[in-house]
């Protein structure tokens, strides 16, 4: 049991340091007039039209984006519970 949540200890920690180098990476996408620079993590970090800074749809995305995370997380805190890492 102990071992088990050293085990789910260092993947947390593991976790976050994979979420600190996704932060890290950008890209950038141009077509008609629309630009948009996304990190790794997939949170848009700026969305821009015609040169104007489009901040409510930056922040729509981002809301998106973080709700069907949080989906995501549930469903696979359930698979991994199952497979016996508790506490996940």
């Amino acid at each position: 049991m102990l071992d088990k949540l050293k085990e789910a200890n260092r993947l947390r920690k593991m976790q976050s340091e994979i979420q600190k180098d996704l932060e890290q990476i950008f890209y950038t996408i141009e077509k008609g007039g629309i630009r948009i620079v996304v990190r790794g993590d997939r949170k848009v970090e700026r969305f821009e039209i015609d040169g104007e800074d489009r901040k409510d749809l930056k922040d729509l995305l981002n809301n998106a984006f973080k709700e069907v995370n949080k989906k995501v997380e549930k469903q696979m805190r359930g698979k991994l519970q199952d497979i016996g890492f508790p506490g996940l």
